[in-house]
C-alpha cells in the first residue's frame, strides 16, 4: 500500500470561530492521522498541522464553503530575512 505524502499547513479561522469549533477540527485532524504542531490565539485563531494531502484537500473544500469557520489555509514553512 502506498504511503500518502504529508504536508505542513497552517489553518486560519475566521474571527467568529468559537473555541469549540477550533477544537473539533483539531480533533478531526488527529483522528485522520495528522499531528498538531502549534496553536495560535493571539494575533489570529488557528493551528499548524502535519496532515495527509487527502485531508488537506478536504479542509480546503471545507474552507470554500460559505458557512465555514476556516478563513484560509497556508503552507507552513520557514521564513528568513535577508540583510546586507
Amino acid at each position: 500500500m502506498p504511503v500518502m505524502p504529508l504536508t505542513k499547513s497552517i489553518i486560519i479561522f475566521k474571527d467568529t470561530a468559537t473555541e469549540d469549533e477550533i477544537q473539533d477540527l483539531m480533533e478531526q485532524v488527529k483522528e485522520q492521522g495528522g499531528h498538531i504542531t502549534n496553536t495560535y490565539d493571539i494575533l489570529f485563531k488557528g493551528f499548524a498541522a502535519v496532515l495527509s494531502g487527502a485531508h488537506l484537500n478536504q479542509l480546503q473544500s471545507l474552507a470554500r464553503s460559505r458557512d465555514s469557520t476556516i478563513d484560509y489555509i497556508e503552507s507552513d514553512g520557514t521564513v528568513t530575512t535577508f540583510t546586507e
